[in-house]
């Protein structure tokens, strides 16, 4: 079968996609996903509450955009608390976590050693260029350029992540 230019051009693309993360050590996968009792989903008011209880600029974010960013991390990443181990962490709680601190997840020995508290400061330098805020991180995602796109993503992360106001 012959491919074309655009057929070879589509496949490398793809196979960078699914490569951005690096796999856990299997030793360290879980084939059973665990997690605590669901939590019932926040109403789109509730979103909107927890959404205004951000700082700035946070707190003006579009969820939408947000959703459509965390796209990127998807494959790596998932936004429920989980003992399984997944290609990276679980980004459930991450906002006032110690870095490189969650769970089982097997961490580069960079990661560990960043010693920061995720919060909307650091996630936002992280994020824009993750081998550069990290050295030595396992986390092969090149970044996100634009400030408004990161704005946005840490928004929906924060408000997909939040417990039900009170």
């Amino acid at each position: 079968m012959h491919f074309g230019v655009k057929s070879r051009v589509l496949t490398v693309g793809l196979a960078l996609m699914l490569t951005a993360c690096e796999p856990a050590p299997k030793s360290a996968q879980n084939s059973e996903a665990s997690a605590p009792a669901p939590v019932e989903p926040l109403t789109e008011a509730e979103k909107a509450q927890v959404l205004a209880s951000l700082p700035a600029p946070y707190n003006t974010a579009n969820l939408e955009e947000g959703k459509k960013q965390f796209g990127k991390c998807r494959s790596c990443h998932v936004l429920i608390e989980t003992t399984a181990t997944t290609t990276g962490p679980h980004l459930y709680g991450v906002l006032g976590r110690k870095a490189g601190t969650e769970g089982s997840y097997p961490y580069s020995d960079a990661m560990k050693a960043h010693n920061v508290t995720w919060d909307f400061a650091t996630l936002d330098a992280f994020l824009t260029k993750p081998r550069d805020a990290v050295p030595g991180t396992k986390m092969a995602f090149l970044g996100i350029k634009d400030a408004k796109d990161r704005e946005n993503l840490l928004a929906y992360i924060a408000v997909e992540t939040a417990k039900k106001p009170q």
